[in-house]
């Protein structure tokens, strides 16, 4: 098949960036929204009424039925969206969502319910980062997406730190309701109307110029086609692997961290609510970093992110668990999130530079789709480990997050010694202004 070329129009309109930016303040409301129950589950007010206080695997559920409905949203709604609705109309169909069932959530009757709109969540959620891939594909060129797969994804960091604070002042100052409308209004008011001013689709022809789709030309792939194509992407089972372990660290460490710091280092709540934010504002710093490296290192090196940064988190995870004094646990929290951030930016870049033309979107949905999927049992998981360890619950737990970073140092590993596809070698050093971007072969 030919090689596929940049986008005509990736390096064009500066106002690309008021994408990435809106993309990342998109993806901070969504990472509020997901660290919620994490803080609801320390509420006793919130356990009595849904019926699960003291039982920590039903507690853990509560985020692994999310991330189920997540990733199956993320892998078999992507090629639809991607193929009928682009970037721009599958965002806000997607918030326009997130925003009424967040409104309903705290209105469910029962615990059956709650789970059932966790789920719906979920789905509404999945399709996300896909379609926020593949604007970046389609705005920048391959030499140049290492910083806004960056920025746009700050959000995770961001919002994992700016939720935990804000939603633990909201609930103790107001009540576990609260924290939902507020999450809803965050959705409709700010998300909606970045996406509808910012959030231009270029389609298959080039940028559009009214925020709407361009038409696409030529032969138009279904939702089926679409899809197989995608999983043909080369190094596809590797990218997953890493996805699934950094994903699974994610969603352990987020979901039992409030608990941690309270039940097992006795912070004070005000002490939780700043601690718990600094592993994710590290991460932050780290994640920008990590996308700077991307732009600089040769493509064959961008693998060294992954080992470098698995050995840190792991290492800084054990000292969590070994360590007798608690702000030494709190330091090792720190600069965990700070090896952990550092991986991110290199995953969606491993998709755009492999990916197969016009399936970016729904690569990246088969990989962050299975990706949550899998780790969605991580939480509970920990809390199975948590239960079950008695005096040491929390370190059996934590161990957990280490076998994670142990698969991607595996994983990243195997990417750095083995040579990769053609398409993914370093491209000849012409002056930047004139440099051509690198072809990527489909198989």
């Amino acid at each position: 098949m030919a090689p596929t070329a940049a986008p005509p129009t990736a390096t064009a309109s500066p106002r690309r960036w008021a994408g990435v930016l809106s993309l990342l303040a998109v993806v901070l409301i969504s990472y509020i929204d997901r660290v919620n129950v994490s803080v609801l589950i320390t509420d006793r007010a919130f356990t009595d009424h849904f019926g699960m206080t003291g039982d920590r695997v039903l507690q853990g559920a509560l985020m692994t039925v999310f991330l189920i409905g997540y990733g199956l949203a993320a892998f078999f709604l992507t090629p639809l969206y991607e193929s009928a609705l682009g970037a721009r109309r599958g965002l806000l169909v997607s918030v326009g969502l997130w925003a009424a069932l967040t409104l309903l959530s705290p209105y469910a009757l029962g615990a059956l319910m709650f789970v059932a709109l966790r789920f719906l969540l979920g789905v509404s959620e999945g399709p996300l980062f896909s379609l926020k891939t593949m604007y970046v594909k389609e705005h920048f060129a391959p030499h140049e997406v290492g910083r806004p797969n960056a920025v746009s994804s700050m959000g995770v960091s961001l919002g994992t730190a700016l939720g935990l604070p804000l939603i633990t002042y909201l609930v103790h100052r107001y009540d576990w309701h609260t924290s939902f409308v507020l999450l809803a209004l965050l959705n409709a008011a700010l998300g909606l109307p970045l996406i509808a001013l910012f959030i231009r689709g270029r389609g298959r022809t080039g940028e559009g110029r009214t925020g709407q789709e361009s038409a696409p030309t030529g032969p138009r792939r279904g939702v089926a086609a679409t899809l197989r194509e995608a999983l043909r992407t080369p190094r596809l089972g590797c990218i997953l692997l890493i996805e699934i372990a950094t994903l699974a660290y994610l969603w352990g460490s987020s979901s039992w961290l409030p608990a941690y710091l309270l039940q097992e280092r006795h912070f004070s709540l005000a002490q939780m609510g700043a601690v718990s934010a600094l592993p994710f504002l590290m991460g932050l710093a780290a994640g920008f970093l990590g996308g700077y490296l991307i732009d600089k290192l040769p493509a064959r090196r961008l693998p060294l992110l992954f080992v470098a940064g698995a050995l840190g988190t792991g290492s800084c995870v054990l000292l969590v668990i070994t360590a007798d004094a608690a702000w030494l646990a709190a330091t090792g929290l720190v600069l965990a999130g700070g090896f952990w951030g550092l991986q991110g930016p290199a995953i969606p870049t491993l998709v755009q530079r492999h990916a197969p033309a016009g399936t970016v979107g729904s690569a990246y949905g088969v990989v962050n789709g299975v990706g949550n999927l899998v780790s969605a049992f991580m939480p509970t998981a920990m809390g199975a480990a948590i239960a079950l360890g008695g005096g040491h619950g929390f370190a059996a737990g934590y161990a957990l997050l280490i076998g994670a970073q142990a698969i991607t140092l595996v994983c990243g590993a195997w990417l750095l010694l083995r040579p990769g596809p053609p398409g993914a070698e370093d491209p000849p050093l012409t002056p930047r202004a004139t440099r051509p971007a690198p072809p990527h072969p489909t198989p």
